[in-house]
């Protein structure tokens, strides 16, 4: 039996409440980096011979910040925050459309930039919130279903699986959809754009695991209603 059936209707062994001060920062840094990243990923960046996008300045801490919900808070909580997170996305996309039928004043010379921008950006919504919940779906639920079987022991294992899996789901899923929104028409430029795009994330998030464990260490510490799974 799962331990989430023997503990109290929402509030699982092994897991934090959501009514602390702690979740609502910790979700409300998770939605604003996927509307920055999602921004950002409307340039098409190039280093050489290697071809990514804006997004990946911030975009693999989003998974930093989903390892902390999904290892603290549990799966319901940290899908609570990805569906915030896709309703924050949509809103942002709508709001942009609407400014784009606003009548401009006649200062304003950057009509037809703007709307290159948000026809990019809408685009890039699509494939980062199909990716968002692909990837980030994914994160969640590894994290919690390797902690059943390893309890509170080998972190590691749950947070490098979970990245593992979730970021190659959310790159697959974002790349299909987005690489013509930044100008990637080839399918050379598409299997190193995508390609790039998982390992980079992938090696963000190990190289930033110890910050993660200290970071959910010390919010279970504080967390007055964690129970340790045992």
């Amino acid at each position: 039996m799962r331990s989430e059936e023997l503990a109290e209707p929402g509030h699982p062994t092994g897991f934090a409440q959501v009514g602390s001060r702690y979740y609502p920062v910790f979700v409300a840094v998770f939605t604003a980096l996927v509307i920055i990243s999602n921004v950002t990923a409307t340039k098409g960046v190039a280093f050489g011979p290697i071809i990514t996008d804006g997004g990946f300045i911030v975009f693999p801490l989003t998974y930093v910040i989903g390892d902390v919900l999904s290892e603290v808070y549990g799966f319901k909580a940290a899908r609570r925050a990805i569906l915030l997170g896709f309703a924050m996305n949509a809103l942002a996309a709508l709001v942009f459309w609407i400014t784009i039928y606003l009548p401009a004043a006649d200062f304003y010379e950057n009509q037809a930039h703007f709307e290159n921008i948000v026809h990019a950006y809408t685009q890039l919504i699509v494939a980062g919130l199909a990716g968002f919940l692909v990837g980030q779906t994914i994160n969640a639920w590894a994290v919690v279903a390797i902690k059943e079987r390893t309890k509170e022991k080998h972190l590691w294992a749950r947070l490098i699986g979970s990245t593992f899996a979730g970021q190659l789901g959310d790159t697959l899923v974002f790349c299909a959809i987005a690489a013509n929104a930044i100008g990637i028409n080839t399918f050379h430029d598409f299997v190193v754009y995508t390609a790039l795009g998982w390992f980079y994330k992938t090696a963000i998030e190990v190289i930033m695991l110890p910050v993660t464990y200290r970071v959910i260490a010390a919010v279970k510490k504080r967390e007055p209603t964690y129970e340790p799974m045992v």
